[in-house]
């Protein structure tokens, strides 16, 4: 269970997405792309990384995304985005 606007663990360089950051969607809320982009980057193990990079290759995430996440996020993603090998 993650709780709104908390870090996970102490370390974690960004708190969990708000409620305010999600969709209502037919049944449940989602998150929103740039708040599940944050989160991932965030975790960053090794499933986060494969989530981003196939965001990537179907489209979602491109070169333009690393100026739409904070500074302490920003290398992460390029370094996902100049590795698509993984």
């Amino acid at each position: 269970m993650l709780f709104a606007g908390e870090r996970v663990r102490p370390e974690d360089l960004q708190p969990a997405p708000e409620l305010t950051e999600s969709e209502q969607g037919s049944q449940f809320r989602l998150l929103t792309l740039d708040a599940l982009v944050r989160m991932k980057l965030t975790a960053y193990r090794d499933k986060d990384r494969v989530h981003l990079r196939d965001m990537c290759e179907v489209g979602l995430l491109d070169a333009s995304w690393p100026r739409r996440v904070p500074a302490n996020l920003a290398k992460r993603l390029q370094y996902v985005l100049d590795t698509p090998e993984g």
